[in-house]
């Protein structure tokens, strides 16, 4: 089971150990071993840094991409609680005008 303490590593650590994977020609999981991460943690940041330079697969969204669709979901959230309380309102004043 995990351990509900999540560590997190500056952008720079992150850089470094990409480029240390892509210069060294070791695995991800020697390059993780050695530097004390989580091959998984590892891996995870050299598939968003080969999606960011286009050299993902295909389909795959890049850093800016993501960051774009978390705004625009979050944006859709705030506009559907803003329809569902104008439609309550219309609803309270179409009520109000019958009386």
């Amino acid at each position: 089971m995990g351990s509900k303490y999540t560590k997190r590593y500056t952008e720079e650590f992150k850089r470094d150990a990409i480029a240390l994977v892509d210069s060294s020609g070791k695995t991800v999981t020697t390059v993780a071993r050695e530097l004390g991460i989580s091959s998984k943690s590892l891996r995870g940041w050299c598939r968003r840094a080969r999606a960011d330079r286009c050299e993902g697969a295909p389909g795959e969204l890049t850093t800016a991409e993501r960051e774009e669709l978390k705004r625009l979901r979050r944006q859709n959230t705030e506009q559907a609680k803003t329809i569902e309380v104008l439609r309550k309102v219309a609803v309270f004043f179409a009520e109000e005008s019958d009386r």
